[in-house]
């Protein structure tokens, strides 16, 4: 049965902390616009900072959350977006409809089932839309931080690759990204035992070293990451 796994207190913590690295989040903003089409829902949108950047440039959005008091609280910050729609959901479901692509950044390492979590997302997209990833990788950086916010798995592109094909997807796109993000995590959280919030960590990286890497990774496709990107279709 699906479940919200993690300390619910943690990763709002956790949110709120990342949602200072402004230059790292807009990186991924990038990454998954040419996918998105005209109509997508985003599955977990947490504080809703990627629903906030990503609705301008589409028709219409769908922002999700699964815990409830989170659910609210993004309602709140979105009500005066008529674009964007708000509503609860939590995966795997039955539910069926039409929309352009599902995005879903750092959601199904949460999610036990996730080989059914991307089916639902398969049945929630028209024949040819985008599902649209990003997951933490390397099980080696699994770290107390991860399992205090329910990671049930961390990935490599060869496990997420697996799943995909397994939920009958068409892998269109699958690299690593954030290279240094990958040695300064597992650092940070493995080696320190501490937690991925806002400080002058956060801020040093996100404004020094984030745009170096992503220069460079425009460049050349690094052998490893903090996450894993995909894009894989739903079959015509």
């Amino acid at each position: 049965m699906a479940e919200i796994t993690g300390d619910q207190r943690i990763q709002e913590e956790v949110l709120e902390g990342l949602a200072t690295a402004v230059n790292h989040r807009r990186w991924f903003v990038e990454l998954a616009l040419p996918y998105l089409g005209d109509n997508p829902i985003e599955i977990g949108s947490g504080l809703g900072d990627y629903a906030i950047e990503w609705a301008p440039f589409l028709e219409r959005f769908t922002a999700t959350e699964a815990d409830p008091d989170r659910l609210v609280a993004l309602k709140e910050r979105l009500a005066g977006d008529p674009s964007i729609e708000v509503r609860q959901m939590l995966l795997p479901c039955t539910e069926q409809a039409d929309y352009s692509a599902a995005v879903s950044y750092n959601v199904l390492e949460h999610i036990e089932d996730h080989v059914g979590a991307l089916r639902s997302m398969r049945n929630l997209v028209r024949p040819g839309g985008a599902i649209v990833l990003i997951v933490p990788a390397f099980e080696f950086a699994m770290s107390p931080a991860d399992i205090a916010t329910g990671h049930v798995r961390r990935y490599t592109k060869k496990t997420m690759r697996a799943a995909l094909e397994e939920a009958g997807l068409e892998i269109e796109t699958l690299h690593y990204a954030n290279a240094l993000g990958l040695l300064g995590y597992y650092m940070a959280t493995s080696v320190f035992r501490l937690m991925p919030k806002e400080g002058p960590m956060v801020k040093v990286y996100d404004t020094l070293v984030l745009p170096v890497t992503k220069a460079a990774e425009r460049v050349v496709r690094p052998p490893f990451g903090q996450s894993v990107f995909a894009v894989a279709r739903v079959p015509a």
